[in-house]
């Protein structure tokens, strides 16, 4: 006769790439969109953000302290710090930490050294595909039509408002090496960015995301800190560049990241992606009221696109199957963060 602990040692190894649909598959209600439009403000800023660190600071210390800034704002809370995740699920959380913010907030600052803010902005844009391309691979599975549709028809918005600001007869004429490298290294991020949301499903609906998050940030140091100390040599202070990585680091690093866990964990990867649809949107109304620029009316058109996109794509999900409820085995969905309908969570692990 097998015992249980003969059937525990010939159980298949856990998938270290894996993903899960989304707890709610019915269309978008107030926590969702809440935390899509927080997500969207948040990370609409931080392009500026990190052009004003950049000022003094070189990319690797930007990154630094953006993350560490964002790590220690989550050890601050207690629960974060207190759930434990297992030790079989450690591998993943340190591969999400690896691919959603060691590399890609590595890369971004660098590129923003030989693009503009709008050009990598764009490039942002094409995070849902990414997502919906990563989907399908782990998934087996394709979108809904439905979702598919409001996936193009946002990513045309995001097309419609980035044009205007793209100097393209300039690039076209005086465009280098730089300029292409700077643009490949945005689009490898888009494409980590994407593994990561689909990564972060299962282990946000298990764990909660600011558990996940934490570590998942600690895992991200140990490969950005090299770069960052190296910056501190052609780095120099300024008051201006230091105040801007607090909001980088604490809001756009720490905030964001959870409650964008958090919002892939219930609805799903490829529908909670369209958070970064908004992302451009956000920046042109920085930019109106806050710079006095003047908006292209196609990127008021594309505006427009994006809206309708996204709602399209939070329509309901009529492709997955129906996800089960969260069992006691699975651990607490974030209780602060989770929606109406989420039973309260069991003791802490």
């Amino acid at each position: 006769m097998t015992s249980g602990n003969d059937r525990a040692t010939t159980a298949p190894p856990k998938r270290l790439l894996s993903s899960g649909v989304g707890t709610n598959l019915e269309a978008f209600g107030p926590t969702e969109w809440s935390l899509l439009a927080v997500v969207a403000v948040i990370w609409g800023s931080s392009f500026v953000l990190m052009e004003i660190g950049l000022e003094t600071f070189e990319p690797g210390l930007v990154t630094l302290l953006r993350v560490g800034f964002g790590a220690l704002a989550l050890a601050l809370v207690p629960r974060a710090r207190r759930t434990r995740i297992d030790r079989e699920d450690l591998p993943q959380v340190a591969l999400l930490g690896v691919t959603w913010m060691g590399i890609p907030l590595l890369l971004f600052p660098v590129a923003q050294q030989w693009i503009d803010s709008s050009v990598a902005g764009m490039i942002n844009g094409a995070m849902p595909l990414t997502v919906a391309a990563w989907s399908v691979v782990l998934l087996r599975r394709w979108p809904g039509r439905t979702q598919a549709i409001g996936l193009g028809v946002g990513f045309a918005g995001i097309v419609a408002i980035s044009l205007p600001e793209l100097p393209i007869g300039r690039l076209a004429a005086s465009g280098t090496g730089a300029t292409a490298l700077g643009t490949g290294l945005v689009a490898i991020a888009m494409v980590l960015y994407g593994l990561s949301a689909n990564i972060a499903v299962p282990l946000q609906q298990k764990y909660g995301a600011l558990a996940v998050l934490l570590r998942a940030q600690l895992a991200a140091l140990v490969i950005i800190a090299p770069f960052g100390l190296w910056g501190l040599r052609g780095s120099s202070f300024a008051w201006g560049p230091a105040l801007a990585m607090l909001p980088l680091g604490v809001l756009g690093t720490g905030l964001a990241f959870v409650l964008m866990a958090t919002l892939v964990g219930r609805v799903g990867g490829p529908r909670g992606s369209i958070a970064i649809y908004f992302v451009p949107v956000v920046a042109i109304a920085l930019g109106v009221f806050a710079l006095g620029e003047v908006v292209h009316p196609l990127a008021l058109a594309g505006t427009a696109l994006v809206l309708t996109g996204a709602w399209i794509t939070s329509r309901r999900d009529s492709s997955a199957p129906v996800a089960p409820g969260p069992s006691a085995a699975d651990g607490p969905i974030e209780p602060e963060l989770a929606g109406p309908n989420v039973a309260p969570p069991g003791p802490e692990r």
